[in-house]
């Protein structure tokens, strides 16, 4: 793989222009789609050779795959939206100076129902040996 071919796992997230998170948010949704899906889903706005380069872009930064079936080609996620909002956050976090104080930061900002949701998950899966405070 060389650099201009980047892989589906690397750390760092793709950013994503306006048009390429609303493709995306519809391949999320759908799951796979062709070309004149990605339109109907958008509002049909948006003519044929816009999408295509879109979804060309997207499959070279690693978001997407293709598959061909019969004369169609279908387009489907790499990642789920969870998964690429996790790398989002990671990177984020990485970026920070003071990562235990965003961190801290961030679930603060979390409302009750989230952070219920976070504690039972923690209560339930252990951190990595070292990792869990202990």
């Amino acid at each position: 793989m060389t650099a201009a071919d980047p892989s589906p796992d690397r750390f760092e997230p793709v950013p994503l222009g306006a048009l390429e998170q609303q493709v995306m948010d519809a391949l999320w949704d759908a799951g796979e789609l062709t070309v004149r899906e990605v339109i109907t889903a958008l509002g049909d706005v948006h003519a044929y050779t816009t999408i295509a380069t879109v979804l060309t872009n997207l499959d070279r930064k690693g978001m997407i795959r293709s598959r061909r079936q019969g004369r169609s080609v279908h387009y489907s996620a790499r990642r789920s939206r969870s998964e690429h909002a996790a790398l989002v956050m990671e990177h984020a976090l990485s970026a920070s100076r003071d990562r235990r104080a965003s961190i801290v930061h961030f679930v603060e900002t979390m409302d009750p129902g989230e952070v219920d949701l976070l504690r039972s998950y923690l209560d339930q899966h252990p951190g990595p040996a070292g990792r869990d405070g202990g």
